[in-house]
């Protein structure tokens, strides 16, 4: 089982949700900042951010490999990208002091060593390894090396990649680790999230799985509860009009807030793997069927088809008996409406 901060990740307990900033602060330390209370405010259980700089995640560099084509950023140079995306180093320390202030849970992605010596000085809870960085075997190792939770998305992962990434991370000392089922399309249509891969990471590698979700609004995540998820990942903003690298993916304060219930509604309906009747029927037990005598009969009367009927209330002998009180004799005086009792028969 993981824990950050002492809060359990499991399909035992209430989902938990992080809001994902991510770019959404729009080169803005005090937006930044407003994202983490709001979030807080809307009841997530956690914030992250990313942790890089341009220089960390590429290279300067104008030539073809380096120009995204397609998608949501079709034409930016990488480059350029992550000059806009990043969450500058400097900010770090006051948004971790900021969400110790609000006593919000906060940690990061981290893209390179650097980032994690940032990160471990700033006293992080955990670790998020994002998708494209699965294969990154040596940076999974440095990350699990400091015996933090890790949290690891699997968007466009083989199974065998997935396994070599759990691997790496164990071997390095990490034991409390949480698989994230992800797609990586930003946005990703609602019939391309194949959210009954969740079950299978849970059968497959046997840790917890939770979502990190890039659909539109919240159908996904509470899917992904019904089908077993501990954990949702969602990108925040405070307002996707402002736009931003990530803002079309996004959900708002209020969007998220709805989220979080519905998640949690969502698990408290899945109930326990059990046959045991809850305590709210038993008002409604009394409306079942049961016998009742529907005609006036003396003692001594062999009861008849037509002096019995199956109906409601169920203050009588269960239908099953119908066969047994057929033909029996009655020991008193029966009257219309008179619920079947062993009592009232030889």
């Amino acid at each position: 089982m993981i824990s950050i901060l002492g809060r359990q990740i499991s399909e035992s307990h209430p989902p938990y949700v992080i809001a994902e900033i991510s770019a959404n602060h729009n080169g803005s330390l005090e937006r930044a900042k407003l994202s983490i209370k709001m979030a807080l405010a809307a009841g997530a259980d956690a914030v992250k951010i990313q942790t890089y700089t341009p220089g960390t995640m590429t290279i300067d560099s104008d030539a073809d490999d380096f120009i995204v084509k397609g998608g949501l950023w079709n034409g930016y140079k990488l480059y350029d990208l992550y000059t806009e995306a990043h969450t500058p180093y400097e900010w770090h320390k006051e948004l971790f002091r900021y969400a110790d202030e609000l006593g919000v849970t906060l940690f990061s992605t981290p893209f390179d060593e650097s980032a994690v010596e940032l990160l471990e000085s700033l006293q992080t809870p955990a670790y998020k390894i994002a998708s494209f960085e699965l294969l990154d075997l040596p940076l999974i190792s440095y990350v699990a090396k400091q015996r933090k939770p890790i949290l690891m998305s699997t968007g466009m992962a083989t199974e065998e990649e997935i396994s070599e990434a759990l691997e790496c991370a164990r071997s390095a000392g990490c034991s409390s680790i949480l698989l994230f089922h992800c797609i990586s399309s930003y946005p990703t249509p609602i019939e391309r999230a194949n959210l009954k891969s969740i079950p299978r990471l849970k059968k497959q590698f046997g840790v917890a799985v939770g979502l990190s979700d890039h659909t539109i609004g919240s159908l996904a995540a509470t899917t992904a509860i019904a089908l077993g998820a501990a954990a949702i990942e969602k990108h925040f903003t405070i307002n996707r009009a402002d736009k931003g690298p990530d803002s079309d993916f996004s959900i708002e304060p209020d969007e998220l807030k709805g989220l979080i219930k519905e998640v949690k509604d969502t698990w408290l309906s899945l109930g326990k793997d059990e046959l045991l009747r809850p305590e709210v029927e038993n008002n409604s037990r009394i409306f079942r069927r049961s016998l009742y005598f529907v005609n006036n009969l003396k003692a001594g009367s062999i009861i008849k088809p037509e002096d019995v009927r199956r109906i409601r209330p169920g203050f009588g002998l269960p239908p099953k008996f119908y066969d047994k009180v057929i033909g029996a004799v009655t020991k008193m005086d029966i009257k219309y409406g008179q619920a079947v009792s062993w009592d009232v028969i030889e």
